[in-house]
């Protein structure tokens, strides 16, 4: 498919050299490591591994002072091609204030992850008008869908979704909008900081796990309350995987409460699209345009 092209930010090309941080949780097991930078050769680049990725301070890997210093060294060292963050966890919303914006936008690159890399994602939207990269972390064991996604979204700059198999119409609609959001709890925890997601003319993605659906309700209503999520122009759910075992008493699904939600903006939504805590997952270019339509639920990237 015919590359679309992501603003400033450049594919990345044979030999990239894509530095490999930690910037929220720890990693637990040194084998997380290695397949990250395994994962990297595997796609043909030269993985740069951050001083401070196995430290240690309580559910944090390293303090923030340590995994500010592997983030924003890599955001001043111009022979980085990308950042590919190792895992998720939390943390990374500590860092947002002094993240060094200037050299991004400056030289921007990818920058890839989800889960809490979600704040990074709002963040540097915020302050660099950049697009940036909703995708695997570095440790995970890239299935072939996966690895198709992420080459075609930093590699080729194509469109890395398509069709949801699978997926449910929860609000019919078409419209067009900008991606953004990424994980529902640091889309919410962000509200009301200067790094907050930009819900105007969005179509907003949302995924998180382990989350009760009385959870998921709250914070979503949340987004309702605020007027955030009728600023939006649609949203698409991806994976919510509740802890196991649970119930409810009333029986709500998590489909229940998102398509709720949707009633209440009045913008169109279907759900489980392939993103989240999944094996296979689409990497999705925030901050680029995207049409979404509930016909055939469907999400094509279509340019910056």
């Amino acid at each position: 498919m015919k590359s679309k092209s992501f603003g400033a930010v450049r594919p990345l090309e044979p030999g990239a050299r894509v530095a490999l941080v930690a910037p929220s949780g720890i990693l637990p097991d040194p084998a997380h490591v290695a397949r990250a930078e395994e994962n990297a050769r595997s796609l043909g680049w030269t993985p740069i591994l951050g001083e401070n990725v196995s430290a240690l301070h309580g559910y944090l890997a390293g303090t923030d002072e340590q995994r500010l210093a592997d983030l924003n060294r890599s955001l001043a060292d111009d022979t980085i091609d990308a950042i590919w963050c190792v895992r998720g966890g939390y943390g990374a919303m500590r860092l947002l204030a002094e993240i060094d914006y200037a050299a991004l936008k400056a030289n921007p690159r990818p920058l890839v992850g989800f889960s809490d890399i979600t704040a990074f994602h709002a963040a540097i939207h915020r302050e660099c008008g950049i697009v940036s990269f909703h995708g695997p972390t570095a440790r995970g064991e890239l299935s072939d869908f996966s690895r198709e996604s992420l080459v075609r979204a930093v590699v080729e700059q194509s469109d890395s979704c398509g069709v949801a198999d699978g997926g449910r119409v929860l609000r019919k609609g078409r419209t067009r909008g900008r991606l953004a959001g990424g994980n529902l709890a640091l889309v919410s925890s962000l509200m009301g900081t200067p790094y907050s997601v930009d819900f105007d003319g969005a179509i907003l993605i949302l995924e998180d796990i382990d989350e009760a659906v009385y959870r998921v309700d709250r914070m979503l209503r949340q987004l309702v309350l605020s007027g955030a999520l009728s600023r939006c122009v649609a949203l698409v759910a991806g994976d919510f995987r509740p802890p196991a075992g649970e119930t409810e008493v009333d029986n709500r699904s998590i489909d229940d409460v998102i398509a709720e939600a949707a009633d209440l903006a009045g913008i169109p939504c279907f759900s489980g699209a392939p993103f989240g805590h999944i094996r296979d997952q689409w990497t999705l270019p925030l901050g680029a345009i995207a049409e979404m339509d509930t016909d055939d639920l469907s999400l094509h990237v279509v340019g910056a």
